[in-house]
């Protein structure tokens, strides 16, 4: 018997759990009848990215965001019983586009979401700020290059929905990091980062990799008397040796322990020993580039 991330048990080959099945205005999930919310489902792929299944439960639509191996996804939609009808790709990075061309052939008529001419199978580009429905789920499209140039995160909202908003964050922002500058410069990712900053600091942060726990170990390095990000490494630590996912995080927690977040706090600007946060940024990305993370 293996359970997965999203809650549903395989046994014999079968998926057993939930499936949403429309009735109206509602959603019947096993014997409980409530308002349709929204659901993100983390599925594992390759070594150690996150593709997600965003699912409205109001109208059993879905999107698939980065589907790197897209039969997961086909295998995850119709386990929860929706229509995968859209696409959200962060990069043209392979390990998160590579999966689109295969998808687009398993599931015709998909809208591939997009903000770079070389993601492939891309048919909808996406502009910064651009809003569009997921059926009764609004997606943002938020322009933040560094990265890559032409890398958008998701930001996802509904309303009258109990469930917080979330922010699909590709490479740009991890729990307690962010991505490698590789098409981009320092002032680009503290523009990113501070556009990202600006969300309600409950929304929910999926990121494309599971790096928490190397992530937090440098930022203990920056800031060794900061106990927030102690108590979260030890957590992560114990997420991981149990095989558990260290996703989601929120805003408001990466405030408090992601030191790519924090470079207008004084202890990360003496660490780099600079009150410039642009210079902090690049100062402290160079040194991480080339951290070796100690094995406690």
């Amino acid at each position: 018997m293996l359970k997965c991330l999203t809650g549903a048990i395989r046994l014999s080959g079968k998926w057993f759990g939930h499936s949403c099945t429309r009735t109206g205005a509602l959603v019947r999930r096993g014997t409980a009848t409530l308002k349709g919310i929204m659901q993100v489902k983390a599925i594992p792929a390759l070594q150690d990215n996150y593709m997600y299944l965003l699912i409205d439960e109001h109208t059993c639509q879905a999107a698939a965001v980065d589907p790197v191996e897209p039969q997961k996804i086909v295998a995850a939609a119709q386990h929860h019983g929706v229509q995968l009808n859209t696409v959200l790709t962060t990069h043209h990075h392979w390990d998160h586009a590579g999966g689109n061309e295969k998808l687009v052939h398993m599931v015709p008529g998909l809208t591939v979401c997009g903000g770079d001419s070389r993601i492939g199978a891309v048919n909808k580009q996406v502009s910064p700020n651009e809003e569009f429905m997921i059926g009764s789920l609004r997606v943002r499209c938020l322009f933040t290059p560094c990265h890559t140039s032409g890398h958008f995160c998701y930001f996802v909202t509904q309303d009258g929905s109990p469930e917080p908003p979330v922010v699909f964050t590709g490479d740009t922002l991890f729990i307690a990091g962010c991505g490698r500058f590789f098409e981009g410069t320092p002032q680009e990712m503290c523009t990113s980062l501070t556009l990202l900053g600006k969300l309600p600091p409950e929304s929910k942060v999926y990121c494309g990799h599971e790096y928490t726990v190397s992530n937090l170990k440098f930022a203990r390095h920056v800031e060794p008397t900061n106990t927030e990000i102690l108590h979260k490494l030890a957590w992560a630590k114990e997420q991981v040796q149990k095989g558990m996912p260290t996703i989601p995080s929120t805003i408001g927690e990466e405030f408090k322990t992601n030191p790519f977040m924090r470079v207008l706090e004084s202890s990360v600007q003496q660490h780099a020993q600079s009150n410039d946060p642009v210079a902090v940024m690049g100062i402290i990305r160079r040194e991480k580039d080339n951290f070796h993370p100690p094995a406690n």
